[in-house]
C-alpha cells in the first residue's frame, strides 16, 4: 500500500509531503508528534522522517522530544530569571531598609547622648539653683 499526505504551514510558507510503502501505523505515530517549535531556529527543526524507515521515524520522534525539553528548559529558565530580578529588587529595597535602619540608629544614638547631657546640665542647675534659693534664704534669715 502507498500511501502520501501533504501538509501546508499556516503561514504558506512551507509544504511538507510525505510518502509511505505498507504499514501505517509510523504515520499516523508522527503525525501526532508532527508539531511546530517556534523556540527553535528554521535550521533546528525537526525534519519529517522518511516513513518507510523505522529508523528515520525513531530519530524524528526523538528530535521532536528533545524540542520540547529544550522548550520547557527555556520557559524553566525564563521563570527562573524573572524569580531572579524579583529578588534583586527585594535585595536592593533591604539594602535601602538596613541603611535606613543604621541612619535611625546612629541618630537614637546621638539623640541619646544629648539626652544624657541634657539631663546632667539639668541636674547641675537644679542643684545650683537649690544651693543659691538656700543661700538667699539663708542671707534673708540673717538680715
Amino acid at each position: 500500500m502507498i500511501t502520501s499526505t501533504r501538509r501546508v504551514s499556516p503561514d504558506k510558507s512551507e509544504v511538507r509531503i510525505a510518502f509511505s510503502l505498507g504499514d501505517t501505523s509510523d504515520v499516523n505515530d508522527v503525525e501526532d508528534l508532527s508539531q511546530t517549535f517556534p523556540d527553535l531556529e528554521h535550521r533546528l527543526q525537526p525534519v519529517p522522517p522518511c516513513v518507510s524507515m523505522r529508523e528515520s521515524v525513531q530519530v524524528y520522534k526523538e528530535h521532536c522530544r528533545m524540542a520540547r525539553e529544550f522548550h520547557q528548559v527555556k520557559h524553566e529558565i525564563a521563570v527562573l530569571e524573572d524569580q531572579k530580578r524579583k529578588l534583586l529588587a527585594e535585595l536592593v529595597e533591604d539594602e535601602k531598609v538596613a541603611m535606613e535602619i543604621a541612619r535611625l540608629e546612629d541618630e537614637f544614638r546621638r539623640l541619646t547622648d544629648e539626652n544624657r547631657t541634657l539631663v546632667t546640665v539639668h541636674s547641675e542647675r537644679s542643684q545650683q539653683l537649690e544651693t543659691l534659693y538656700l543661700t538667699n534664704r539663708t542671707r534673708q534669715d540673717s538680715s
